[in-house]
């Protein structure tokens, strides 16, 4: 059984009983974003740590009473969540950290964290008889969504930005999807997206829109908490675009709190890049955002009119956290820095979490001294053509030793050091 309470409006609080085609607040309009409310304490009385850890549901998917779908629905089989989480040492010594762990998205089955929400959104488009599904999407978004609705026989159309990684582009067209290239930003590609869905009544997979694909995404921050044998971390870091992302797993945080699993909810690190910050400049100005200038090269966070500013904005408000803004240098450097030092590859919006947690600790926003989880939420053969701007060259040689030698001497001198 579903153990959803009722549907509450983040902006004038009123609460609504959960209806299939009920996504935003009747009386706020699109503004009126809304927030999936549980029975905590049913779930308390239902659940504990030990049942939690003795599911043999290796996926996003041991965590049922935390989501709004019922136990006999159809699924997509593709086993989305339970990623791991890596204990980076080396990368902590080189930064200047005592304790930190990456959680590794992109091994999702369509390489991105996206794809719990996509699975949310797929599982419920089949339980409402929907055939088509259909989203905006920045990438990754939208190749999660293909790939989840092709895994039980919907149809999805999506809507990019023009500039959209061609990686990420020859996914969906591999899933089978219909995929629509809008010629402008990310802004325009949701606005022709939310008239065609209104128009021919394909179920709406936009994150922001509709509420309960955050709640997929929040199953990112239980995963971390059980991974940490639920030690709550004092920071997690996380890259922000729509906004959605961040609130998730804020949301996630609160739910184990609520219901008693963990003792406190860590600060929030939400990083966005210098050229496309709308959020960070609304949180320390302490004002509504303003739309921005999409002039970033990590295209998953590339998002200047943000659909979701409240749920991010409270995610580092209510967690006691912060946010900065990185430049793309940065997050070019922390592509291979991360690469080298844990043997993760993630794509640019994933690194400008490790970005943003170096300014954090030279700001000091962020103590050393504290336990840190840095999300890297895709991977990194989803963007190769700024991969291969952050990697260095080759080394090329003729087949001679000799010739080797001699470019290693002055290339990679360490190299030739005697084991």
């Amino acid at each position: 059984m579903s153990y959803v309470k009722h549907l509450k409006c983040i902006t004038c609080k009123s609460t609504y009983k959960e209806k299939h085609d009920l996504f935003t607040c009747p009386s706020c309009g699109g503004k009126g974003i809304l927030d999936v409310i549980y029975d905590y304490d049913k779930i308390a009385s239902r659940v504990n740590k030990q049942s939690i850890e003795e599911s043999k549901e290796m996926s996003m998917w041991r965590y049922m009473p935390f989501l709004p779908v019922e136990p006999d629905w159809t699924r997509p089989p593709l086993r989305v969540g339970w990623t791991p989480l890596y204990e980076a040492k080396i990368l902590a010594s080189e930064i200047g950290a005592k304790s930190l762990y990456i959680k590794d998205e992109g091994v999702n089955p369509t390489a991105s964290m996206k794809d719990r929400a996509s699975a949310i959104a797929a599982t419920r488009a089949h339980a409402e008889g929907r055939r088509i599904v259909a989203c905006a999407s920045t990438g990754n978004a939208a190749s999660s969504l293909a790939g989840c609705a092709a895994s039980i026989g919907l149809r999805s159309v999506i809507f990019v930005p023009r500039r959209a990684p061609r990686g990420k582009l020859v996914q969906l067209l591999i899933y089978g999807a219909t995929v629509v290239s809008v010629e402008g930003s990310y802004h325009d590609a949701f606005t022709l997206s939310a008239q065609a869905i209104s128009r021919w009544g394909w179920y709406n997979r936009n994150a922001a829109i509709n509420p309960y694909l955050l709640e997929g995404k929040k199953t990112v921050s239980f995963e971390i908490c059980e991974q940490l044998n639920w030690e709550v971390p004092d920071w997690v870091v996380v890259a922000v675009g729509d906004g959605c992302t961040i609130g998730g797993v804020y949301k996630g945080f609160y739910d184990l709190y609520s219901t008693g699993l963990i003792p406190r909810i860590p600060k929030i690190l939400g990083v966005q890049a210098e050229g496309c910050q709308p959020l960070v400049k609304a949180f320390f100005e302490n004002r509504p955002f303003e739309p921005s200038e999409e002039n970033t090269l990590a295209d998953s966070i590339a998002v200047g009119v943000p659909r979701n500013p409240i749920k991010a904005l409270n995610a580092v408000e209510f967690s006691n956290g912060t946010m900065v803004a990185v430049p793309d240098e940065e997050i070019l450097k922390a592509m291979p820095l991360l690469g080298r030092t844990t043997g993760v590859f993630t794509e640019p919006a994933g690194a400008a979490g490790l970005a943003g947690l170096k300014a954090a600790l030279k700001e000091g926003y962020i103590n050393p001294e504290e336990s840190i989880v840095v999300i890297a939420t895709g991977n990194g053969l989803k963007d190769i053509v700024n991969a291969e701007k952050a990697a260095p060259e080759p080394i090329e040689v003729l087949p001679s030793l000799e010739e080797l030698e001699n470019n290693l001497r002055t290339k990679a001198p360490d190299l030739l050091k005697e084991e």
